[in-house]
């Protein structure tokens, strides 16, 4: 059987988490200040006509045909699986036996309502399984508040086009920021582990990160924040 590929850790994360991705952009359907595309081919870059930081994810694809190659694998076979059942089933037969907490989308995003209720019943599923993620697609998460289980925590990505519903629905939110003393005036920690992420029910904030278009006032904010000995990189 062809599964999905999940990997083990990062820089940032450490070996006890495990991530699972998408492509950057192409299953994010809510971007908008973030959104940056790899092509699937090529791997050259392309950003959203709204973009005021580049997603850290594309430039990964951008650079690394190997990542490009995973995400778009996972995202051929969860689109062929189409529903939910069949959905939810690939990934249940594909989790890493290992594996106590599990990152949803390093890249990409619930790129579809189905596609989120999948991940709802595997959490069900899989109680022995803290779930968390990042996420854009706000409605999707609206419509089925109720369901979502203890063991399956969500943030809200400041920055899409759904962002009216944070304070709608009081949604924990990740916001990221250019400064240490912008989290400061926002009242905001800084999360540089992803515990905030998964931990608590406080939102939060992330330094801009990841290669940044030439000129634009998120790679200022990176040179200032190495010009300061800020750290904001988990290579």
């Amino acid at each position: 059987m062809n599964l999905l590929k999940f990997q083990q850790g990062n820089a940032k994360l450490g070996k006890n988490i495990f991530t699972f991705s998408l492509p950057a952009g192409h299953s994010c359907p809510f971007a908008s200040e973030c959104l940056s595309k790899a092509d699937p081919l090529t791997g050259k870059l392309t950003d959203g006509p709204e973009t005021k930081f580049r997603c850290f994810a594309a430039s990964a694809e951008a650079l690394y045909p190997a990542v490009r190659k995973a995400r778009w694998h996972n995202f051929e076979l969860l689109r062929e699986a189409k529903s939910l059942d069949n959905m939810a089933a690939l990934i249940i037969s594909s989790l890493p036996k290992k594996a106590s907490i599990i990152r949803i989308h390093v890249s990409g995003d619930f790129f579809n309502e189905q596609y989120f209720k999948a991940w709802v019943y595997v959490a069900e599923q899989r109680p022995d399984i803290l779930f968390y993620a990042y996420t854009k697609s706000l409605n999707y998460w609206v419509n089925n508040i109720l369901s979502v289980p203890d063991n399956f925590k969500l943030n809200a990505s400041e920055g899409g086009k759904l962002d009216a519903q944070i304070a709608e629905h009081g949604l924990k939110f990740a916001k990221v920021v250019y400064s240490p003393e912008e989290a400061e005036a926002l009242g905001l920690l800084i999360d540089h582990t992803d515990e905030a992420a998964y931990k608590t029910g406080q939102s939060f904030a992330l330094l801009i990160h990841g290669q940044q278009p030439k000129g634009s006032k998120a790679s200022a904010a990176i040179k200032d924040l190495k010009a300061r000995g800020v750290k904001y990189s988990y290579s």
